[in-house]
């Protein structure tokens, strides 16, 4: 209890450099993995990957709805509500980036196989949940450690409600954006296997390079 009370102790002091303490070390993760640096993940059946893939899906949505009930809540002035549905959305995220890893580490990306048309308006969703997915990262984080270290009373003299309006709004509509692409890629169109390369992002379900490919030359 002493060592817990002195680590929340800590982060509660600084909030902000633990957020980028973290922050690093997730974004190292996810380059690692997807450089190949971290080579520790078992190889993939193409089975698996589809069924992991599907699994990422049922996370994020699970993970939107109760980040969409937090909001609800925090509303309603439901304090104890909002903070399970918020801390059930980061474990839900949590989860989402293990599944997430182990399909990239040990199996492949997929690219959408449809018309130019359909492609622009799937890429340019992708490219917003990809760019939302990192920079909500932090935020979201910091938000975290701020109600996990504060009492909702000390909350009021911090920018968690600020940060949080931030992080949720970012967070909902990047879900959202991966669902409705994970959608596309596989129960509307049709996809071919890419292998993973480098990506700058922390919880992207669909490769970086997807959004370039219609504009790199063969």
């Amino acid at each position: 209890m002493a060592v817990a009370n002195r680590v929340r102790g800590g982060i509660r002091a600084r909030p902000a450099a633990v957020t980028a303490v973290l922050s690093v070390l997730g974004y190292a993760l996810v380059i690692g993995t997807f450089a190949g640096v971290i080579d520790v993940y078992p190889a993939l059946s193409e089975g698996t990957v589809d069924l992991l893939t599907h699994l990422i899906a049922v996370i994020n949505t699970g993970a939107l709805a109760a980040l969409v009930a937090g909001v609800y809540f925090i509303r309603n002035r439901e304090i104890r509500k909002h903070r399970a549905s918020m801390l059930t959305a980061f474990a839900l995220i949590l989860c989402f980036l293990v599944v997430y890893l182990l399909r990239v580490g040990g199996g492949f990306e997929k690219a959408i196989v449809a018309g130019d048309l359909v492609t622009v308006v799937y890429l340019a969703m992708l490219a917003v949940h990809i760019l939302l997915s990192i920079v909500a990262m932090p935020i979201v984080l910091y938000a975290v450690l701020l109600g996990l270290t504060h009492t909702p009373a000390e909350l009021q003299n911090t920018p968690h409600a600020r940060v949080g309006r931030i992080a949720a709004g970012a967070w909902i509509l990047s879900l959202f954006l991966g669902v409705v692409t994970y959608f596309m890629l596989n129960h509307v169109y049709a996809s071919e296997p890419r292998d993973a390369i480098l990506l700058l992002a922390l919880a992207a379900p669909y490769p970086l390079a997807s959004v370039f490919e219609r504009f790199t030359p063969e």
